[in-house]
């Protein structure tokens, strides 16, 4: 969708990254960011080494930051319950990064994913967004609350529980 880096993001190749054994995937370009392999993209301070924040290229409000987790995963769709904490912990660098860069106001906010298929890049990727009530027309459609394309963070939460509860 609009806002994310238009490149890579196919399957995942195993152990590239070498040291961990982590997931990494060469022409995913979130991978790539998250290992700092792309020099034109700065990373915020990040309380979890197993995360990276960085600023979206197409910024659809004044603040509009994506968090991506360093290892290789698939979409929002992708996720299971005992991904609940990493959704969380997503949502904590979200609120951080905007404190640290003088955003309070922690109700004008967004936060949450494009649901397939609508993602462009198929690694894992929170949006974060503030003000929303500053975010444009065009910026109102690509991260719509209730929408078919894009669900929030604790709607993906309150989903994961659910399914879990099901079993």
């Amino acid at each position: 969708m609009a806002g994310e880096v238009a490149a890579g993001g196919g399957a995942a190749a195993e152990g590239a990254a070498g040291e961990q054994g982590c997931r990494y995937d060469r022409k995913c370009v979130f991978c790539r960011i998250a290992r700092r392999e792309e020099p034109g993209t700065a990373l915020f301070p990040c309380e979890y080494e197993d995360l990276a924040c960085f600023r979206d290229i197409k910024p659809g409000a004044p603040h509009h930051y994506l968090v991506v987790p360093v290892e290789h995963m698939g979409n929002c769709k992708t996720l299971k319950a005992e991904h609940i904490p990493l959704v969380k912990r997503m949502m904590e660098v979200g609120k951080a990064v905007l404190q640290r860069n003088n955003f309070n106001d922690l109700n004008d906010t967004r936060m949450g994913f494009h649901w397939p298929p609508f993602c462009s890049i198929s690694h894992l990727h929170l949006h974060v967004l503030a003000p929303a009530s500053q975010m444009g027309f065009l910026s109102r459609l690509y991260y719509r609350i209730n929408s078919y394309w894009f669900i929030t963070a604790e709607q993906l939460i309150e989903r994961l529980q659910t399914q879990n509860a099901a079993r």
